[in-house]
């Protein structure tokens, strides 16, 4: 039987972005990935469909598996000879036991890997505005176990050189034996007054950071409710949060934000929202598909000189239709003499992508003002091509037809239900973990009550938020209440609302 090959790979403190890059591809590589409780769930979205999760969680006071039958589940996957990753928060070999895995692998004959992460050591304090050193403060530091392996007869901790020292101390894990450490420290010379941070969920939307000193810190601690994980970190420079934190003074700062655009068009959205501190989950309510029948549509195309106008009232329309034609080898000289209408900015960039340019762009930017616009403009009996989607409103071409217009009404492209899971969904809707819904189109909101099951008191305390006042009448029917409405129904007008949201 062949051998597998195991990756012990370090994922970060928290924030899936500070996973490496190596470390990211030893999880899309896996057949199968054992993870803890400290690494980001998202992370678990970069795996094979196919791939085996194994959940493997370990918090000091409670064990999902304990850590022999880790490195037994290790080695028992690698015989198996499957590429087994091995996801541990923060770094493997910094109190991560992966020391302990490796060597059980090394027993067995297993090749393995280690690929370091970014230990919560140095990276929660710097999220909380705490660097570990300093020119003028500290030239050192240590990184201390909280949680000694409690069958040990005797510490090994040198209590009296660490209280000793100028450097920065930095406990992990030891948030019970909290009053034990500040105890040792002081009995060992370590002045009461010696400033202590205390850092819980560090670098993710739950983050929150306590400053004290040696002597009160543990009463504070207690008083506030500061549990595990959290980093204790001792030393002159904790005093440099309170002018170096940045993190926790982001506008969206503690925010956890559900995108429900199509995957391909989610990352715009996402990284604003991330950008400002707030923390993107992407589930795709809708994905974009060709017509059921595009015979119209490629009649269309094949007699385009025909036509006077050709209005496109999304970007997905735009890229439906330059497809087709694309298809049809023809280009954008077969589109000369022809009037072209946006229904924004985003279709209107689109458009000029493609060598054109828009004759018309409404100021706000719905179906209703298109008409406004083209009243004017648009002469009896021309010939007028409306490329949109299959299942969009009749109200533009009712119109259109109104003013004499013989207006061709054509799918260039058709929404579906997306690849959302819905398992995740409702489960981060159930733990109260989702902060906040953004929908992009009428297709999100349906899609998004349909993945529920229709059970809309998994949104009690959820702020929705809508890009347009059609998306928000959508959402009316179905039962939603709409928390804020984007004056500007753009994807820039949608993150201003969600400022505008989190400031009241």
């Amino acid at each position: 039987m062949t051998k597998g090959y195991v990756y012990l790979v370090g994922a970060g403190p928290g924030d899936p972005k500070l996973i490496t890059i190596k470390g990211s591809e030893c999880i899309a590589k896996a057949e199968v990935l054992v993870y803890d409780r400290l690494a980001s769930r998202r992370l678990l979205r970069l795996a094979r469909p196919e791939c085996e999760m194994i959940y493997v969680g370990k918090s000091p006071d409670r064990h999902t598996l304990r850590q022999e039958e880790i490195n037994q589940l290790l080695v028992d996957k690698g015989l198996e000879g499957k590429i087994v990753t091995r996801l541990k928060g923060g770094d493997p070999f910094v109190f991560g036991r992966g020391g302990e895995e490796a060597e059980a692998l090394l027993d067995a004959g297993i090749q393995f890997e280690v690929v370091p992460g970014i230990t919560s050591a140095i990276a929660v304090p710097a999220y909380a505005g705490i660097p570990v050193t300093h020119r003028d403060l500290t030239t050192s530091f240590a990184v201390v176990t909280g949680h000694e392996d409690p069958t040990k007869n005797e510490t090994t901790i040198h209590w009296d050189h660490l209280a000793q020292s100028h450097g920065t101390l930095v406990f992990l894990m030891g948030m019970s034996n909290l009053p034990l450490i500040a105890e040792k420290l002081m009995a060992n010379g370590k002045k009461p007054t010696t400033p202590v941070g205390i850092i819980q969920w560090g670098t993710r939307p739950e983050q929150r950071t306590l400053v004290g000193q040696l002597d009160t810190i543990a009463a504070e601690v207690k008083e506030q409710g500061f549990t595990n994980p959290s980093i204790i970190i001792v030393g002159e420079v904790v005093t440099l949060r309170e002018k170096l934190q940045w993190f926790e003074k982001k506008p969206l700062f503690g925010q956890r934000i559900v995108v429900t655009r199509a995957r391909h068009q989610a990352s715009e959205l996402s990284q604003a929202i991330e950008d400002l501190g707030g923390e993107a989950w992407e589930f795709p309510m809708i994905e974009i598909a060709p017509p059921t029948d595009n015979n119209y549509l490629i009649k269309v195309i094949n007699n385009l000189k025909c036509f006077q106008w050709l209005v496109f009232t999304s970007v997905n329309g735009v890229e439906g239709f330059f497809a087709e034609l694309k298809n049809q080898k023809r280009d954008v000289r077969d589109l000369v003499d022809i009037e072209i209408v946006a229904i924004g900015p985003a279709t209107q960039v689109a458009i000029e992508q493609r060598g054109l340019r828009a004759s018309y762009v409404p100021e706000e930017y719905r179906a209703e003002k298109i008409i406004e616009g083209l009243s004017g403009r648009i002469t009896s009996g021309q010939r007028l091509v409306l490329a949109r989607a299959e299942e969009a409103r009749d109200v533009l071409p009712k119109f259109l037809k109104a003013m004499g217009v013989d207006v061709w009404d054509v799918p260039v492209y058709k929404t579906v239900i997306g690849s959302a899971n819905r398992e995740e969904l409702k489960g981060l809707l159930r733990d109260k973990e989702i902060h906040s819904v953004t929908f992009t189109s009428s297709s999100t909101v349906r899609n998004f009550v349909s993945l529920i099951d229709g059970d809309v008191s998994l949104l009690d305390n959820v702020s929705l938020y809508s890009i347009g006042q059609i998306t928000s009448a959508t959402a009316q029917e179905l039962g939603l209440t709409i928390y804020k409405e984007a004056a500007q129904s753009t994807i820039c007008g949608l993150v201003q609302t969600l400022l505008e949201g989190n400031k009241t």
